[in-house]
């Protein structure tokens, strides 16, 4: 028996207001869709983020609707947990319910366990920072039931893990129940596969199917897991699907015309036009010339973006002095008004997003959300 792990499908998404990019996404997806009814697996679970917002487009609808039309179509279960993109924060109904309602796909991000074919799923919807510690209960009563089951148990959870990424981890290994086979993981984009030796099977992020607005302009592989369950122990083989090429590269101002001809070489073996950055080093020389040398690039590029960067003389770091995003910037400014990294997250991570889209309602919600949790972490301190 052989199954699909997907995460992180972002559906909707749109990146430098391109519609190429949101095609870029839809085209990874299918491909995904396409591999697993080509290599016939018994079912797909889609680890959370299936949208790229609470309330996704028409088109992102229908996109999501047909994958798994085409999945019933050929006699492929599916089933799906819900990420932070897919809740809003206003009560409500999450759009992939429909799906449910429908008999397109299940979801099991309740909760509460499905026997599927003597394999045993257990799924929770993301849990943010305030709900975290409901896991505990949760956790346990899911362990206690896997160690009973005799076949495979696959845990489906959309948090991150501290080991894997500390910067993002919200939970530790060892938090997680102990008794699953195979852990199907989302949330980080970059692909990860691991072994605990405290955990019954691997633990696994298959990563976004495509890059987004969280992640840098970098060189980088994108898929799915396939994941092989006919035997005791669970096989994931990495499924790599081909996305728009991404290049980061780093030139010396001096040898910028030179380097430019390189790039331009390399560009044209690509079968669709990439993404690029140029990371300029050295004394800067007037835009004007830097200008017209990136413009060759134009042609044969979807998006080329350029800034100086100059090496820190004690640690070796970078410095950006032209960042790319208007967004580091803003992070910045807040961070040095509000004095906190965590308020400066909240604001541009999670409020900034609310109030561009006009969801004032949400927003409101989010501070109060934000404020409750700040008054609790004060009463802690105090009683500390």
């Amino acid at each position: 028996m052989i199954f699909s792990h997907i995460s992180d499908t972002h559906l909707g998404f749109v990146q430098y207001h391109s519609e190429e990019r949101e095609e870029d996404i839809y085209r990874a997806f299918k491909q995904a869709i396409d591999i697993s009814i080509k290599d016939h697996v018994d079912f797909v679970i889609f680890a959370g983020d299936i949208f790229h917002v609470p309330n996704p487009s028409g088109k992102a609808i229908v996109v999501l609707a047909n994958a798994l039309k085409r999945l019933k179509q050929n006699n492929i279960d599916s089933f799906f947990i819900l990420g932070e993109h897919d809740i809003s924060r206003i009560r409500g109904v999450p759009v992939p319910w429909v799906y449910h309602n429908l008999e397109f796909s299940k979801y099991i991000g309740n909760g509460k366990s499905v026997l599927y074919k003597d394999v045993l799923i257990h799924g929770f919807d993301k849990k943010r920072k305030s709900e975290i510690h409901i896991f505990e209960e949760e956790f346990s009563k899911a362990d206690a039931e896997a160690k009973n089951h005799r076949g495979h148990k696959i845990l489906v959870l959309h948090q991150g893990i501290s080991e894997i990424n500390k910067f993002a981890g919200e939970i530790n290994s060892t938090d997680l129940p102990k008794n699953f086979t195979y852990y199907a993981m989302g949330h980080l984009h970059d692909k990860n596969l691991k072994k605990f030796a405290h955990l019954g099977g691997p633990l696994a992020y298959p990563g976004s199917i495509e890059i987004t607005s969280s992640e840098t302009i970098k060189e980088t592989e994108k898929g799915f897991f396939e994941v092989d369950i006919s035997k005791a122990e669970a096989s994931p083989n990495w499924i790599k699907l081909d996305t728009r090429p991404q290049v980061s590269s780093r030139i010396s101002v001096d040898k910028l015309s030179d380097e430019i001809s390189t790039l331009s070489e390399k560009i044209k073996s690509y079968n669709r036009k990439p993404i690029v950055e140029i990371r300029i080093t050295g004394d800067v020389l007037e835009p004007g010339f830097i200008q017209t040398q990136i413009s060759r690039l134009s042609e044969l590029t979807l998006r080329c973006f350029w800034k100086h960067v100059s090496p820190d003389q004690n640690n070796g770091s970078v410095f950006i002095e032209r960042p790319i995003k208007i967004e580091d910037e803003i992070y910045k400014i807040a961070k040095d008004i509000l004095g906190s990294t965590e308020l400066a997250n909240f604001a541009i991570n999670e409020l900034l997003p609310l109030l561009s889209k006009g969801n004032i309602e949400e927003a409101n919600v989010a501070i109060n959300e934000n404020f409750v949790q700040f008054k609790k972490g004060m009463r802690n301190a105090t009683i500390s």
